[in-house]
């Protein structure tokens, strides 16, 4: 059973990025749209995640709950000491989803708030992905110091440094790259597709090079990500692949295939999490001391991996079919304007 733990773990982050990320990467482009097309970004952000963006934050109470559960050790370090960037991401979820909620479904849609709506939903839209990223690079970075001794050293050093910030810009591009691919199939007009199109060609080369800040950053942290990734089969080989999805999908957008572009994004997104995951597998969180915790030695007791594999069995047969309804019955039937 702590195999298909592990595995409804692996899906529950992979699906929150690709469906949650595109959520986020909503206001990020909404962020950078000039005044005077954001009202028309906004209205394809509606129509797009409107009916399912709450079905999305799913995913990560899926992942909360299994690491609480069935690895107690890794969720209560990860709590312990990067609660400051938890806190950060939990606080924008909550305001972005409050200001999402408020800007339009408000009885009073007053200029003022509005515009205090509009401006927590794009900010926080950046924040939050920000800060999940840095979260993710500093499990990774070898900066959470379980022996240390002084307040700074504990709780903010570990988090607050060159790799997790990398690591927190790279994932806000992709997010924002995610959600041009995913916008530019909603979009109802020329001019819109070609903004979108625009957008998502402009993303992807922010992601390309935040992903190069990201090995820059590793190696003045003595992190030795390219050694990782590079010199592991399986990590290689996902790399080639989303980079060959990378050269399909520049072609299937030059030829404005709107729809097969999806399958190429989230394919390259998820080639890159399996490159990265996999060649730390099974750590899950690397210490600066060393040590590193582990989902295959780190777990709970025998008898509650028992129950928590047979939980997640059965409670996937009863909520992937009524998700899988849920995305249905609203495609194509959404009117948020």
């Amino acid at each position: 059973m702590l195999t298909v733990i592990i595995l409804f773990l692996c899906l529950a982050i992979l699906l929150y990025f690709l469906l949650g990320g595109a959520d986020f990467g909503a206001g990020i482009i909404e962020l950078f749209t000039s005044e005077a097309n954001r009202q028309r970004t906004r209205s394809t952000s509606y129509q797009a995640i409107g009916p399912v963006w709450e079905a999305n934050h799913m995913w990560l109470v899926i992942a909360v709950v299994i690491l609480f559960v069935g690895f107690p050790n890794i969720y209560s370090v990860m709590c312990t000491y990067l609660h400051i960037p938890i806190l950060a991401m939990l606080m924008g979820i909550i305001a972005r989803g409050t200001a999402f909620t408020f800007r339009h479904y408000d009885a009073i849609k007053g200029y003022r708030t509005q515009t205090l709506y509009n401006s927590i939903f794009i900010y926080s839209s950046f924040l939050t992905p920000l800060f999940l990223g840095i979260i993710a690079g500093s499990a990774l970075s070898r900066r959470i110091d379980t022996e240390a001794t002084n307040f700074a050293d504990a709780y903010i050093f570990c988090w607050l440094n060159g790799f997790s910030i990398a690591v927190g810009l790279f994932t806000v591009a992709l997010c924002g790259f995610l959600a041009a691919i995913y916008l530019i199939g909603e979009a109802d007009n020329d001019f819109d597709i070609k903004r979108f199109f625009k957008k998502a060609k402009m993303l992807n080369i922010v992601a390309f090079f935040c992903g190069g800040l990201v090995f820059l950053a590793a190696e003045t942290s003595n992190i030795r990500m390219a050694k990782w990734i590079f010199g592991n089969p399986v990590s290689l080989i996902a790399v080639i692949l989303a980079s060959l999805s990378l050269v399909l999908l520049w072609v299937s957008i030059n030829r404005g295939k709107r729809y097969i572009i999806r399958v190429f994004a989230a394919f390259q997104v998820s080639m890159i999490l399996l490159s990265v995951g996999y060649t730390h597998y099974p750590y899950f969180i690397t210490e600066k001391n060393g040590n590193h915790l582990s989902l295959l030695t780190d777990h709970a007791s025998a008898s509650t991996v028992n129950v928590l594999g047979w939980a997640l069995v059965v409670g996937s047969l009863f909520i992937l079919p009524a998700l899988g309804y849920l995305f249905y019955s609203f495609r194509g039937h959404t009117d948020h304007d």
